[in-house]
């Protein structure tokens, strides 16, 4: 009898199975969130608790222009995820959470959390609206091959937490502010053709990149800027002893600090950390006083900074996966019956 009952058990997991893999059109692969409630939903978590667990295609979420005041969290098993905003500036998720409201902390502060790998955001505004309370994260990303295109990023203290010692992240034509420490984490991320925007005498970045790892932060031809209320900016600080930060090919403003760096009240940090710069531009770009234990790559050392060599460099682990950050995701398209 057990014999039975268990063959029928395995007969009915192994139909489901086949049910899930053999007849992906059951499942909706574009979903549309819209205030007006002329989408599938008016609330962007709606969506994602809607969304099938590691899908057989990426799965689009379109959401309409509006300011959506809401948390939302894209867990590990939601992969696969397009978030595509009608427009930038109309398109924005935003929340008030920050460190020390209640039992929260800097880490469950945030606006979005999103930990599904292979995630892609376009045109869409990630804000805190906290204020300036201390730490209050308006993204927090753990997910691998994450990309953010032509988004914003608007806090104060630790406006993105790049987060994932293993994680790699893109941010392509994005606008990031904030004031202190408002890029922050572990994460192998690159910063492409951005605007960031210091609000503060303060620290852009705080990494704390795992040792071992090549590439920490790396900001490619990036526009920084200082707000009137910013006399002196530091480019970054360790968060953890082995953070390594580099800006290449920058504009930076005079508002930066003549060393550039801070060891973050500890000279031991100096012989760990790799804080480096390259043919930077603006009245910031001056380096005969940049700190002693901080680099100016060579022509050589450089050509190493491309996407390619950054994203698979991140361990032993990777290989052969440099295809996600250079094209646009295809549309899951069902086969033509005939």
């Amino acid at each position: 009898m057990k014999k039975i009952l268990l063959a029928a058990v395995l007969f009915v997991c192994t139909q489901l199975l086949t049910a899930q893999t053999s007849n992906p059109q059951q499942y909706k692969y574009v979903f549309t969130v819209a205030k007006d409630g002329s989408g599938d939903f008016k609330y962007i978590q709606d969506a994602i608790d809607a969304m099938r667990v590691y899908p057989l295609a990426p799965i689009t979420l379109y959401i309409k222009n509006g300011v959506y005041n809401e948390k939302i969290e894209l867990p590990t098993t939601n992969t696969d995820v397009i978030f595509i905003g009608e427009s930038v500036e109309k398109t924005i998720i935003t929340f008030n959470d920050y460190s020390g409201r209640g039992k929260l902390t800097t880490f469950t502060s945030a606006t979005a959390k999103i930990s599904g790998n292979r995630f892609r955001a376009e045109n869409i505004t990630f804000a805190n609206s906290a204020g300036p309370v201390g730490q209050a994260v308006a993204l927090y990303v753990d997910a691998d091959k994450a990309v953010f295109k032509n988004c914003r990023f608007l806090g104060n203290q630790d406006t993105i937490f790049a987060a994932g010692e293993q994680s790699r992240q893109l941010f392509q034509d994005c606008y990031i502010e904030g004031t202190t420490d408002f890029i922050f984490g572990p994460s192998t991320a690159v910063f492409q053709n951005c605007t960031i925007k210091e609000k503060t005498n303060s620290f852009i970045t705080a990494a704390s990149t795992t040792p071992g790892k090549k590439f920490g932060y790396v900001f490619l031809d990036c526009k920084i800027l200082a707000d009137t209320a910013a006399t002196k900016i530091t480019l970054g600080r360790p968060w953890r002893a082995h953070a390594k930060t580099v800006f290449i090919r920058c504009e930076l403003p005079k508002e930066i600090v003549p060393e550039g760096w801070n060891n973050w009240g500890n000279p031991q940090n100096e012989t760990t950390v790799f804080y480096a710069e390259y043919k930077c531009t603006g009245e910031g770009a001056a380096t005969a006083q940049r700190a002693k234990w901080s680099k100016q790559l060579s022509d050589k050392e450089a050509k190493e900074y491309t996407l390619e060599t950054i994203f698979s460099n991140c361990g032993a682990w990777v290989t052969d996966e440099t295809g996600w950050f250079k094209s646009e995701p295809k549309q899951f398209e069902w086969p033509v019956k005939k």
